[in-house]
């Protein structure tokens, strides 16, 4: 079947978009490069932001880090000291040896202090703490094995000051028992060389009237008295010459002393000073008898009484006689 009737249709023209306008291209492109700018700002800020995050925590990490160490090395500073105080105060010998190394350690301490307490003390300086604390230890325990070696030279000193001392005081001992036994036989024999007095004779005698002395009993007529003693035999003392001290004693009781006529005092065994008549000096031979006679005048009168004759060797009394005077003489 033909359609030839029908008019073709006429072709419309296609509809084409009419191209952008320059003025709307422009502003795209600002828009992009302000977006693309403002996320690289944004990217950057945030980098930025995570890059100091992460600087501030490795300072913090390092603050922290340089504390604990700053700490470390502070506690064994103070253990190091505290060592080093008690080695001190256990030793109170010192050489040269030990004082030197006291001015060494002390100066350690010093500067392992002044770095410790540094609060922008770095690394490097926390290290040379270390290592000072190290040398510090070594010469602690340097110091202690010297110490060690001065105690051990006091104990043995010790022991050796004690064994001289017992060495010293055994031979005192000896020594006291040695004198002991010297003073006791010194003793003996200053005991046994004291002289002993017998067969006392005392007589009055006249010398008035007459070239010649007479004995009278006239108490009167008396004008000394003549005393007569022996010494006996003594095995023990030497010979020589020999103290004697008479004291004559007045019917009155006083001693008779006239400083004039050669009296004085003495002392005798027991520490008592007595006043003496007369003195004699006798020679003696050891082992043999002597006798020995003076003669008393005095510057006043013979008293009616007994008189009393004491006679005394090296302190001791050794001889003693009584004898009464009347009126009408001298009795015996």
């Amino acid at each position: 079947m033909a359609f030839e009737n029908f008019p073709e249709t006429e072709k419309q023209p296609s509809e084409v978009s009419p191209p952008p306008s320059g003025r709307n291209t422009g502003r795209t492109v600002l828009t992009a490069v302000l977006v693309a700018a403002l996320l690289g700002t944004w990217g950057y800020i945030i980098y930025d932001k995570n890059k100091t995050k992460e600087t501030l925590d490795q300072k913090e990490n390092v603050i922290a880090t340089t504390s604990v160490q700053r700490d470390e090395l502070q506690k064994e500073l103070e253990d190091a000291a505290m060592r080093y105080d008690m080695l001190k105060t256990s030793n109170s010998k010192k050489d040269s040896v030990i004082t030197a190394k006291d001015k060494e350690i002390e100066e350690k301490k010093i500067r392992i202090q002044t770095i410790i307490t540094k609060s922008n003390a770095t690394q490097s300086e926390l290290a040379e703490a270390r290592k000072l604390i190290a040398s510090l230890n070594t010469d602690i325990e340097g110091y202690k094995q010297q110490v060690e070696v001065l105690q051990g030279e006091k104990i043995q000193l010790t022991q050796e000051k004690e064994f001289v001392t017992k060495q010293r005081d055994r031979a005192r001992k000896d020594l006291d028992s040695a004198e002991t036994v010297i003073k006791t036989k010194d003793d003996l024999i200053d005991v046994g060389s004291t002289l002993h007095v017998s067969n006392f004779n005392i007589v009055g005698v006249n010398e008035k009237g007459s070239s010649k002395e007479k004995p009278t009993t006239k108490k009167k007529k008396v004008d000394k008295l003549r005393i007569t003693f022996d010494l006996d035999e003594n095995r023990i003392t030497s010979s020589g010459t020999k103290e004697l001290y008479v004291i004559i004693t007045s019917p009155d009781g006083s001693p008779i002393a006239v400083e004039a006529l050669g009296s004085g005092t003495f002392v005798t065994r027991e520490g008592e000073s007595k006043p003496y008549t007369k003195k004699l000096n006798v020679e003696y031979i050891k082992s043999q008898k002597k006798t020995v006679s003076f003669d008393w005048k005095q510057n006043n009168n013979f008293q009616t009484g007994n008189y009393k004759i004491e006679v005394f060797n090296n302190g001791f009394k050794v001889g003693e006689a009584y004898r009464p005077l009347k009126k009408g003489g001298l009795f015996s």
